[in-house]
């Protein structure tokens, strides 16, 4: 094992991911060179690889691109060379194949599963029309309602730790701030300019008729599908947004009073502001609603501004509770989504998944768990459309080296592996591994260990290089999580009735 790796995963980490890169423009050998570094930060290693062309590429080469670094003005630049020697080792096993990503949800056909999802990012014809001209499938369209809402600025606010300055979300935004005639119009004019794209028109009503008003409207705009927005945290009025989604009476009466306007698709879209989200998701099931779409954005509160103790985003000394949204929600999204389709009335159910879907894998993950479209938004957010790209051919290339022929194949593998706690095997112990050889001696592994977990790991008085006691250890394997080297790595599991009876001989 070499830290190659672990130093290329750091520099990329550095990148400004600029637009219009000046990295690009500088490299002589016409290297494509900061798309090269943004399909590695989005870990679509192999699009990467292609990108490259002849081995040795930086080869006698003075590294321009480095100079026209938009990071040295204010660090030392990214590394470019380093990186693109390390891809020169990587050619091999690079699919030639590419896999289609089509797939039908609901009846209706998506060219690849990757949606824009209501929200800013989605709220005109201009961004939406951007959008479907590099690549995504579908849109769903920022909610429309039949009022416009006052907004407040600042609107947005952003979680950090250490050099990430984007780990989670926060936002106060409302409905579209557009009127009910403007989002029509781009509606029809989306539908006429991109036939082939799927747009989903997300709705706001406040009471049956201007939900059954707004269906009507927007399918006659020319809408594929129609997700009800039965969860927005943050909307300003009572019995709106998610007030409505953890209650199943309405989410019923809701759903039944869109479907009485519209023959198209119907997705009722889930809070995760409740304990149990099945019971509203059974509610609109029940009201014949096509399919779920899950999770919205989880109410919140952050950053607390100890100067002045008001939180983000700051609107005069004031904030109210926002949603959450970003890479740090998709455990949360992932859970709710297995608790629908580990229930029994819901698991034939289409569900489009959402909820910190960064990258190919974030989306596969979602896809294993039983989704069969996933929307995105903060990460469009924060590096714009353009990561559609590796998006698609990462899944695309993952499809192609596992033997699948469809995105479909892979829709819900991972549930059966989802058990009851008791369920879980508690018959054997699985040891950590220490490499000695690719140890640097940092000791984070005794710190944890001693401070949080079972005492099981010391630190040899000659070599400062850590050694595991089997008596102490549990198995937990939280040593194997801190390594910043990737020296511990997980060994063979062992019966428990076993390791007993060598301890007692």
């Amino acid at each position: 094992m070499t830290y190659e790796k672990i130093k290329i995963k750091k520099e990329v980490a550095r990148c400004l991911l600029c637009h219009d890169a000046p990295c690009t423009k500088a490299c002589k050998k016409g290297l494509k060179v900061a798309d090269i570094i943004r399909s590695l930060r989005f870990e679509n290693i192999t699009g990467a690889v292609r990108k490259t062309k002849e081995e040795n590429t930086c080869l006698n080469c003075n590294a321009s691109c480095m100079e026209s670094c938009r990071l040295g003005d204010i660090d030392e630049p990214v590394y470019i060379p380093q990186i693109i020697k390390e891809l020169d080792n990587c050619k091999r096993n690079i699919p030639e194949k590419k896999i289609s990503l089509e797939i039908d949800f609901c009846g209706v056909h998506f060219e690849n599963p990757f949606i824009l999802s209501s929200s800013v990012v989605g709220s005109n014809y201009e961004m939406v029309a951007k959008a479907f001209d590099m690549g995504w499938a579908g849109v769903a369209f920022k909610t429309i309602g039949l009022f416009k809402p006052d907004e407040v600025s600042p609107r947005f606010g952003a979680l950090e730790k250490e050099d990430n300055p984007f780990i989670g979300f926060k936002n106060i935004e409302q409905i579209s701030d557009h009127t009910l005639e403007e989002n029509l119009g781009f509606l029809r004019r989306l539908k006429r300019e991109y036939p082939d794209k799927i747009i989903i028109a997300s709705i706001m009503g406040q009471n049956e008729a201007e939900w059954t008003k707004l269906a009507r409207l927007m399918e006659e705009a020319g809408a594929d599908m129609i997700e009800c927005n039965f969860s927005c945290p943050q909307m300003a009025k009572e019995g709106l947004g998610s007030d409505v989604g953890t209650n199943p009476s309405l989410v019923a009466k809701y759903t039944a009073a869109t479907k009485k306007g519209t023959k198209i698709p119907v997705l009722a879209k889930m809070t995760p502001n409740i304990t149990k989200m099945q019971e509203p998701a059974i509610a609109a099931i029940r009201e014949k609603a096509d399919g779920l779409a899950a999770i919205n954005t989880i109410k919140s509160i952050m950053n607390v501004d100890l100067n002045n103790f008001s939180t983000a985003p700051n609107v005069g000394g004031k904030c109210s509770v926002g949603g959450y949204s970003g890479k740090a929600v998709k455990p949360i999204a992932l859970r709710f989504i297995n608790d629908m389709k580990q229930e029994k009335e819901l698991k034939n159910i289409p569900i489009s998944g959402m909820g910190g879907i960064e990258t190919w894998k974030d989306a596969a993950e979602f896809i294993a768990m039983g989704c069969e479209t996933v929307q995105i938004t903060t990460a469009v957010m924060q590096y714009g459309y353009r990561i559609i790209d590796d998006l698609k051919e990462g899944l695309s290339d993952y499809l192609a080296k596992n033997n699948f022929k469809s995105v479909k194949e892979m829709v819900g593998l991972a549930l059966e592996n989802i058990v009851a706690p008791e369920d879980l095997e508690r018959d054997s112990i699985e040891y950590p591994r220490f490499h000695k050889e690719t140890c640097v001696v940092c000791g984070r592994c005794y710190i944890s260990c001693f401070d949080g977990g079972h005492q099981a790991v010391s630190l040899s008085t000659k070599t400062g290089k850590p050694k595991m006691n089997p008596n102490k250890c549990v198995g937990c394997q939280l040593c194997v999580l801190v390594c910043p080297t990737g020296s511990i790595t997980p060994s063979k599991k062992r019966l428990l009735n076993k390791i007993k009876e060598e301890k007692i001989s």
